[in-house]
This record gives C-alpha cells, structure tokens and sequence, in this order.
C-alpha cells in the first residue's frame, strides 16, 4: 500500500520501519529533518507537511504525543483534512474517546474516515511487531487495513463506534499504571522489612501477583535503576488523568482508580514528565526510606 506516516517518535519510527521493510510505500513528515531522513535512505520519501502527506497517499497514518497534536495534524490548517487525497486517517495515538469523537466528526464533513487504532506494547512491542493493535471504525475499512496493521502488531476490532478502541486502550493503560504503582508498594514494603527484591520479583513472577511490572519492567529499568523501559511519565500520566475522565462520563465511582490517579500526579511531581515511568517507585521509596535494586538487584535500607 502507498501509506502517508506522520510522527516518527519512539513509537512512530519503528511501526514506520517496519511498514517499509514489509514492502509498503511510505510518505512520511515530522517536524525533525534528521528523523525523516532515516526512513528516506530506507525507501520513504519526505513530506513538508501533513497536508504534503495527504496530498500524495488515501491512507494517512498518525503517532502522535498529545491530543491537541492528533487534533492539529487531523483537522489544523495545512492538516490532512485539506489534503486532496486522503480518504482515510489511522491514529495511532492514545487521544481518548471524546477526542476521537470530535476527529470523526471533523473529518468527516470532508469525507475522510477516521480509523481509532491507539497500540499497546511499548516501543519494545513496535519495534519487534508485537503490539496490541486496537481498531475502531468501518467494518469495511478495517478489512481493508488489516494487512498492513498485521506487520505492526496483534489486531483486534473493537467495534465501529467511534472512539470505542480508545475506550479500550484506556482500560488496558490503567491496568498498567495500576500494575507499576502496585507493584513499586509491594516490594517497597518487603524491602523495608528486610528482603531482597531481586528474590520476591521472582516469587511474584512464579506466583499469583505475576503481572506486567513485575515481569518486564521490574527486572529490566527498577531493579538496575536505569529507569529506562522507554515511555513517559507525561504520557502515562495523561492516560490515567483520560481515562478517569472517561470513567466519570460514565457515571462511575472507581476508588482504585482514584487512588492510582493521585499516586501518578505524585509522581509527575516528583520526577517531571520527561521521566521514564518506572521512576514512579522513587517517591514510594523516599516515604519509606528505602532504596529498591542496585548494580547486583539488591536491597539497600536507609
């Protein structure tokens, strides 16, 4: 497929990547000259603009930081909503259901279809293909899309509501901001009674609490205190504050996730919203006096 791609961050380089190396034919833009020329010695040919992109491809794919990017780069002047050949607009972003709401509605006063596709998996899962792709839209377009999403990731149809995959998105990021926060409590308070980390993520692993912290992040960015796993604080944050939101749209009274979202403004407070998101067990770690990990994933009390 000929496929416009805008937004080549930590997420949008590899899912572009990979798209070139299965055969598609990219047209790319992002505001860094240096990124776009990476995919252009790979094959990719170089936009100007999003309007650029959409003036040259029908599918336009997005991987965008913000809402306001999603709506500016979808609907802003020189968006692809004045392209004149895109019929079609993939985002890739977490934006949340009102947004993509809003999106659909723009866009399709110019007959331009929005495909909801946020992902799941990290940048670990983009660059290797392993993503949770959730899409919403068009049964017809779905059908139509799913090649080329196949080389990104696992794909899943949510439905053709608009914004219905964002409504799943925010339900699986929750789960792994609730699973990070959880988790950093858990092994603060065995550390603080004295045992060793590295051994009760490896209990945890073996037992009933085993979940996504404990299993990647842990042994991988706290455990060595690189802080390193590859996602934000900012977006993380940006989830949980989205999908509380969603929840109170809802009418729900969600106490876990009341609490789960103070801890994360705690922590986007603490650590800055440039911050990889495993830094959240620092603040629970400061309150209880105790250092989680080190060189050899050991225990250092205060």
């Amino acid at each position: 497929m000929d496929i416009g791609f805008i937004g080549l961050g930590n997420m949008g380089f590899p899912m572009a990547r990979r798209l070139i190396e299965a055969g598609h034919r990219l047209v790319v833009f992002d505001t860094r000259k240096e990124v776009m020329d990476k995919l252009v010695a790979r094959g990719a040919t170089a936009a100007t603009s999003p309007k650029d992109v959409a003036d040259q491809v029908e599918t336009v794919m997005a991987s965008l930081p913000s809402l306001q990017a999603s709506l500016e780069v979808a609907t802003g002047p020189n968006g692809v909503i004045e392209g004149k050949r895109a019929r079609r607009f993939i985002d890739l972003s977490t934006v949340g259901s009102a947004m993509a709401v809003k999106i659909h509605g723009l866009l399709a006063k110019r007959s331009i279809v929005l495909i909801d596709c946020p992902v799941s998996g990290g940048v670990g899962g983009a660059e290797k293909g392993t993503l949770a792709v959730m899409v919403s839209g068009p049964r017809a377009e779905f059908e139509l899309l799913k090649p080329a999403l196949d080389v990104i990731g696992k794909v899943f149809f949510i439905g053709e509501k608009p914004g219905a995959a964002q409504t799943m998105k925010l339900a699986n990021n929750f789960l792994s901001a609730t699973a990070i926060v959880a988790t950093s409590e858990a092994v603060v308070m065995g550390v603080k009674a004295g045992l060793d980390p590295a051994v009760m993520i490896d209990v945890i692993n073996a037992g009933s609490g085993m979940n996504t912290a404990s299993r990647d992040k842990f042994p991988r960015s706290v455990l060595p205190r690189s802080f390193d796993f590859g996602f934000a604080t900012g977006l993380m944050v940006k989830d949980v504050r989205l999908a509380l939101e969603e929840m109170k749209q809802l009418g729900l009274s969600m106490e876990v996730a009341d609490a789960v979202g103070r801890l994360w403004e705690t922590v986007i407070a603490a650590e800055g919203a440039e911050s990889d998101f495993t830094a959240a067990i620092k603040p629970i770690e400061k309150k209880a006096g105790v250092v989680v990990g080190g060189a050899k994933g050991g225990l250092a009390g205060k």
